[in-house]
């Protein structure tokens, strides 16, 4: 049986380590023979949408799915979301900060203002953030986002990324049917632009039991 991958809250371990290894892109210049980098289509920016925490749980570390001080786990399918901070020209970004929030396994997320039905489950953290590594690296153990109103699954990224500033942005899932009917999705763009913002999910029993996971690359420019 694969061994569980440890989140400690109370010393906010960040967990990312060395994520896949990466080809430096270039192309050869014929006239000068300068390689020249290639260049990365950057990440597109959509809104932060209404439900940025307005009161951010004091436990942000990098695993929603664990609340410091309560022993139960958030309701939802566990699923590791990881990838790369790049900038265009596919250099790492050590040293970003990275946010996601999303809504917990009811549709409901940690704001004031989210007054939809049901009960917010309070073993789902809501909100986590983490620094990236040396290689761009980064990490996030949290739930398979839920659709709720008119809106698909999706999770919501702000990278505050050094010389960038801040970029948000939102994770789609693929193949979920309601992407194509949801507004925001649609506002992408075409069909490259829209897999910029697009995963696919899969069982990954090598990092935990029953868990999902899936890679989100993210070029800043």
């Amino acid at each position: 049986m694969p061994s569980m991958i440890r989140f400690d809250a109370r010393r906010r371990t960040l967990i990312a380590g060395t994520i896949g290894s990466f080809a430096t892109l270039a192309a050869t210049g014929a006239a000068t023979g300068t390689a020249i980098a290639a260049a990365l289509p950057a990440t597109p920016r959509q809104t932060a949408g209404p439900f940025y925490p307005d009161v951010p749980p004091l436990d942000r570390d990098n695993d929603l799915v664990r609340v410091q001080g309560r022993a139960a786990r958030a309701a939802g399918a566990v699923t590791h979301v990881f990838g790369r901070v790049r900038d265009t020209a596919g250099r790492p970004l050590p040293g970003a900060r990275v946010e996601i929030w999303q809504c917990d396994a009811n549709g409901r997320y940690i704001h004031t203002s989210d007054a939809r039905r049901g009960g917010r489950d309070e073993n789902f953290q809501g909100h986590g953030e983490t620094v990236t590594t040396a290689d761009g690296g980064y990490r996030f153990r949290t739930i398979r986002p839920v659709p709720y109103g008119s809106r698909t699954p999706h999770i919501h990224f702000a990278i505050h990324g050094p010389g960038f500033g801040r970029l948000v942005t939102q994770m789609y899932i693929a193949g979920e049917p309601r992407n194509d009917r949801d507004f925001l999705y649609r506002r992408i763009g075409g069909p490259e632009r829209r897999r910029l913002l697009t995963v696919d999910l899969r069982p990954r029993p090598d990092l935990e039991a029953a868990a999902l996971g899936g890679r989100f690359d993210i070029v800043l420019g």
